[in-house]
């Protein structure tokens, strides 16, 4: 596939080298997850084209210097979880169009005494660094000017020369895993009018002592800092907090899994100089093991009149205290979903005269459980446009509630509520009451232009009069069955109709009608992969006008009852054909010779009974038993031997008798003649043996040529006798007496070895 296709995907197959013969028709060749050590000159010389280049997760300690030399359109180049003791510049001299380098997680200590990247004039991100980088060094980054993201790695770096990343002019986001605080200060230092996001990972904020040194960051002109998988205690959040206050151009405050020690107890008052850019404070997964004693945070009630958009997700939040609420007067989206609020909670977090300002609220997957009462906590907001209170365990709606007048997005979906009533707004043009246990739905919505009824237990369609302006429906997952015309003939405004996954019978001519009389453009009914469109709903397919229906499609119950009677007959005809022709001993007979195959074993010494099984035609039965038996049971001391008239166990299968006797004998004598490469039953006896003979590599089989047998009597299917003849020296029985002497007296020794 590598020869043919641009692309080329060899990850994940054991490779130890990259693939020789490379062409030119390759853009994109990913090598990842290998166990590819060394990168030769000649091995990417002729892929000439190739703009991607992925060999992460490999084991490569070693690179030529001119090994990327024809690579003068790579954009992408993966190194990254290597074993890389050092970077060479050389590596990347010709690499004129990359824009994508990945170094982390190799072995490097440092970068070198020089910049690696210095002809990288196209570079747009960078990410390297791992557990053992230790030193930066001024230089390392001379010839970057503008970067898009920069990822350093430096949980151990712990040198760091001044003005080693002045060099770069600009970086759009800057992301740094560090632990030292004096050495996160040095480079915070040359990064003051450079980085535009600053993303700290991993760093402890835990000594306010140490806070001072960062005094510098007060001076940055980022506009977003992110702070991930920090620790702060109540010592530092002050000092951090009056840092980034002074920061002049700041927007935005992350913080993401973050870990917080204390309780909102700050030993020192936060002087709210209320910083004049700061609208954004976002919080995820933050941490507080003694939440419950968390503090009303009156000390950083002057700090958020100027937040405009707070996030507060997953972090346990079960009050939002009335003052707090009431001093953010300008926030117009707030979201607290995923934490422990409740509807008294609720009603004291969204007291009169808090959020005046708010538009969007998020407040699912809390512990609400009455709906009235939610709706009447939130009644006095009265610029709120979008309510989101998915997830919650409302179980049963009311009849009246009271909302805000300036509601027109609800989302109510995964709230156990059996029904809908008129406590559902009739000012909203957007409803979600999915994944409910909805039979119906009849509301009188004069504005709604979107609804979604997706996973309910719906049997028809709701009324298309009490929700005239709709532009927008989808009833995925229910259990529609069937359409009328009627249904749709006055919704003259659907534009999208999302009708799959449920149980239709369809029919060619209401698709028809849906789309050229209904006017309905955008249809999806029957299954999800063929009929969806192009829509925030529907993101693939085509539209109904264009759809031509199979046999299949339009007439399933009738095709699959067809399909259920050809299988039958099928069968039938099978089991008919298999009982006149024998078809089950056929198929016990290959078992059984599947079983011999693969356990080739010998009895236990003590089961062996037999001296010798004899394989024979019926035909040669007479010089078998009348003169070879004779002659090997009468001798001194007497042969037993095993024959198929005389010792089989009557009522066991036969082709068993043969498993076992085999088995319990020492030898196998096989009495070859023209009648015995005709009989089928001694083809069966020479497989048997013939496991044992090559599996276990003995001489088990002894060859009595009766009578001369040219090669091309013997049929094809005894291949393996013609395999033994080649390989084994048989006995022929001699017509002369004094030669048959000789005959007896070699059989015996061959039976006796």
């Amino acid at each position: 596939s590598c020869y043919a296709s641009q692309l080329c995907n060899c990850s994940s197959m054991g490779l130890d080298f990259i693939p020789p013969e490379l062409t030119a028709k390759i853009t994109v060749l990913n090598l990842a997850h290998n166990r590819i050590r060394r990168i030769q000159s000649q091995d990417l010389q002729q892929a000439v084209n190739l703009r991607a280049l992925l060999l992460q997760s490999n084991k490569i300690s070693s690179i030529d210097e001119d090994s990327f030399k024809s690579l003068a359109k790579l954009e992408l180049l993966d190194l990254s979880n290597n074993s890389l003791a050092q970077l060479s510049p050389l590596w990347f001299e010709h690499l004129f169009s990359l824009q994508h380098l990945y170094l982390q997680g190799n072995s490097y200590r440092d970068l070198g005494k020089s910049s690696p990247f210095s002809s990288l004039r196209n570079l747009s991100s960078l990410h390297l660094g791992n557990p053992w980088f230790s030193v930066i060094r001024q230089g390392n980054f001379e010839g970057i000017e503008l970067l898009h993201k920069l990822w350093i790695d430096g949980s151990n770096l712990s040198q760091y020369e001044q003005g080693s990343l002045k060099s770069i002019k600009e970086i759009n986001h800057m992301i740094i895993n560090i632990r030292d605080i004096n050495v996160f200060s040095e480079i915070v230092r040359d990064l003051l009018h450079s980085v535009t996001w600053l993303e700290v990972r991993r760093i402890a904020f835990s000594i306010a002592a140490e806070m001072q040194v960062l005094r510098v960051m007060s001076s940055s002109f980022a506009k977003k800092i992110s702070l991930r998988k920090t620790l702060l205690t109540d010592a530092t959040v002050p000092e951090i907090t009056s840092i980034l206050e002074d920061m002049p151009k700041l927007v935005e405050l992350e913080l993401v899994d973050c870990r917080l020690l204390g309780t909102g107890q700050w030993k020192m008052q936060i002087q709210a100089k209320q910083s004049k850019t700061l609208r954004v404070f976002t919080v995820k997964k933050l941490s507080i093991e003694e939440f419950y004693l968390f503090t009303d945070l009156q000390a950083v009630e002057g700090l958020l009149s100027l937040f405009m958009r707070v996030t507060v997700q997953n972090t346990k939040v079960f009050l939002v205290p009335c003052r707090i609420s009431q001093n953010l007067r300008l926030l117009e989206y707030l979201d607290l979903s995923a934490n422990l609020l409740g509807d008294l909670s609720l009603e004291h977090s969204a007291c009169q005269g808090g959020w005046p300002s708010l538009q969007t609220l998020n407040l699912s997957q809390n512990s609400l459980s009455d709906l009235e009462m939610t709706s009447r906590s939130l009644s006095h907001l009265g610029n709120l446009i979008v309510l989101d209170i998915s997830q919650n365990n409302f179980g049963e709606i009311p009849s009246v509630c009271e909302w805000p007048e300036s509601l027109k997005y609800l989302n109510l979906s995964s709230t156990q509520i059996p029904k809908v009533t008129t406590c559902i707004p009739p000012t909203l043009e957007v409803l979600d009451v999915s994944a409910n246990n909805l039979k119906e739905f009849g509301l009188q919505l004069p504005f709604l232009k979107e609804l979604y009824l997706t996973r309910n237990q719906l049997k028809t369609l709701p009324g298309a009069s009490p929700i005239p302006n709709l532009v927008a429906l989808s009833v995925r997952r229910n259990k529609l069955n069937s359409f009328s015309k009627e249904a749709f003939e006055s919704f003259r405004r659907l534009e999208l109709l999302d009708a799959s996954d449920n149980n239709f019978i369809c029919s060619c001519e209401f698709l028809s009608f849906i789309h050229h009389e209904a006017g309905i453009a955008q249809v999806l009914v029957g299954w999800p992969d063929k009929y969806v469109c192009d829509s925030p709903l529907a993101v693939r397919g085509a539209q109904v006008g264009t759809v031509h229906l199979s046999m299949m499609e339009c007439h399933r119950s009738l095709v699959v009852s067809l399909i259920c009677v050809l299988v039958f007959l099928v069968i039938l005809l099978l089991v008919a054909v298999g009982y006149k022709y024998h078809m089950v001993w056929y198929l016990r007979m290959t078992w059984a010779w599947l079983q011999a195959k693969r356990k080739p074993r010998r009895a236990p010494p003590k089961d062996v009974c037999y001296d010798a099984f004899v394989s024979y035609s019926e035909n040669d039965s007479d010089w078998v038993e009348n003169t070879m038996v004779r002659e090997l049971e009468q001798a001194c001391p007497p042969f037993r031997l095993c024959l198929h008239k005389r010792d089989f166990v009557p009522g066991k299968w036969i082709v068993d008798n043969i498993i076992d006797s085999i088995e319990k004998s020492h030898k196998t004598l096989f009495v070859l003649s023209k009648h015995f490469v005709q009989s089928e039953w001694c083809k069966y006896e020479l497989d048997f043996s013939h496991f044992r003979l090559f599996d276990e590599n003995n001489d088990a089989a002894i060859l009595i040529l009766l009578e001369p047998i040219q090669s091309n009597v013997i049929p094809k299917r005894f291949c393996k006798l013609r395999k033994i003849m080649n390989t084994k020296t048989y006995l022929e029985w001699p017509t002369g007496e004094e030669q048959q002497q000789m005959f007896w007296f070699n059989l015996k020794i061959a039976l006796r070895s």
